[in-house]
């Protein structure tokens, strides 16, 4: 295998929720007919990347079984049982994506083998569990971008329920107020996730109602009134009131923990998880809900939202600080006053350019690779060093533990 930086020819996941322009400008195509919701960057085998190898394109999962240490690193080789620990995305959303929550190390070992037990297919529309790896994750925006995440300060949910659903969740509403905390908190969501139907539906019109009415006021209820348009039927339409609602400023993220119940609602940003597809949907979807098993997994303890800023890593570098052993997430500002320099390569990265172009150089080479707006490069750990020279903005994808403090 070649020492040098690679390029990558990534996959695009057309979900419905998707954009129909955003993603194709970033990689030079006209607006399409179908939208594209998200563009992978690594070695999921549900869509791997194909690598650029001796004028050749390989399925990047592929390489990695064939050249684990060149392209990994011993450490993250060992570590990882020989995969590429983290999947980076492009994600852009026109529509809401499903309320969700994803599970720790020990609920997905434990769902996993359950359900394998059980016999469930890995295909089957009713698995909770793909694999057995847990899925925390990072959103930075690149556009303004709309998200809910985690459950909201309690005293701010109860003065939301007491203008949405005054008279449907009376008790319920009172219930909260006399019980301002995590447990109090958790069996008013499961009783409101296991209302009967008819009981369901008043509260969904109820508050749908009160929404319409004032939207004006905040944005919790333009998109209450927004989700009822697309699920009239779906309990789920409370979330904006129960989680923390944000705009993210283009450069602000979020890291987003283990049982933390989110949901993307519009807007473009840069993703990168664990490679994990553990999904534990709590309705906004017409996909399984299994409310007993997302109940499992919750984290019910309200809290405040906590908004990354990248923070000064290296010379034209900034990263976004998060406790992820799976990933780290930076970005690079190249001009003529800085040149990227990255000395000491300990595992896999991955870069992307989202505006302006550079040169990548590398070990001692004589030559450059040309990087322009919308290519993506794996640098494998067998590239001892690098550098980037030019004018562009380049978001980088390491493994965490790996990127120097």
């Amino acid at each position: 295998m070649e020492n040098k930086p690679l390029c990558l020819k990534n996959e695009i996941q057309d979900y419905a929720w998707g954009s129909y322009s955003f993603i194709q400008d970033l990689l030079g195509f006209e607006q399409t007919e179908t939208p594209w919701a998200e563009l992978w960057m690594g070695a999921h085998p549900k869509a791997p990347s194909r690598v650029r190898v001796n004028d050749e394109w390989q399925a990047l999962d592929r390489l990695i079984e064939q050249s684990p240490e060149e392209i990994l690193g011993p450490r993250t080789a060992k570590r990882f049982h020989n995969t590429l620990p983290y999947l980076f995305k492009v994600l852009s959303a026109e529509q809401p994506l499903s309320l969700q929550a994803h599970p720790n190390r020990e609920q997905a070992k434990n769902g996993f083998d359950r359900e394998n037990h059980e016999g469930l297919a890995l295909r089957a529309p009713e698995r909770n569990y793909k694999d057995d790896r847990h899925k925390p994750e990072c959103i930075c925006a690149l556009t303004p971008f709309w998200a809910m995440e985690g459950f909201r300060p309690i005293n701010e949910m109860v003065e939301l329920l007491s203008i949405a659903c005054p008279e449907a969740l009376s008790d319920a509403i009172e219930f909260l107020k006399q019980n301002p905390n995590r447990n109090g908190f958790q069996r008013f969501f499961e009783a409101l996730m296991t209302l009967p139907e008819q009981k369901t539906q008043q509260v969904i019109d109820e508050t749908a109602a009160n929404a319409i009415t004032n939207q004006a006021q905040n944005d919790e209820f333009y998109w209450v009134k927004t989700l009822y348009e697309l699920y009239p039927e779906d309990i789920g339409i409370l979330s904006p009131i129960l989680l923390n609602l944000v705009c993210l400023q283009p450069g602000e993220a979020l890291f987003l923990n283990s049982g933390e119940m989110h949901a993307y609602l519009n807007g473009t940003g840069i993703e990168i998880m664990a490679n994990s597809d553990n999904v534990l949907r709590g309705g906004l979807t017409s996909k399984h809900v299994d409310a007993t098993e997302l109940m499992r997994v919750l984290n019910f303890q309200p809290h405040s939202l906590d908004i990354l800023v990248a923070q000064e890593n290296q010379s034209c570098e900034k990263v976004y600080p998060t406790p992820a052993e799976e990933f780290s997430l930076s970005v690079i500002h190249i001009d003529d006053s800085c040149t990227h320099r990255a000395d000491k390569i300990l595992g896999p990265e991955i870069l992307l350019c989202t505006s302006g172009s550079g040169e990548i150089y590398w070990n001692d080479a004589a030559g450059a690779v040309k990087i322009n707006r919308g290519d993506s490069f794996l640098i494998p750990a067998s590239v001892n060093s690098y550098r980037i020279s030019g004018q562009a903005e380049i978001y980088k994808a390491a493994v965490g533990e790996l990127v120097p403090a």
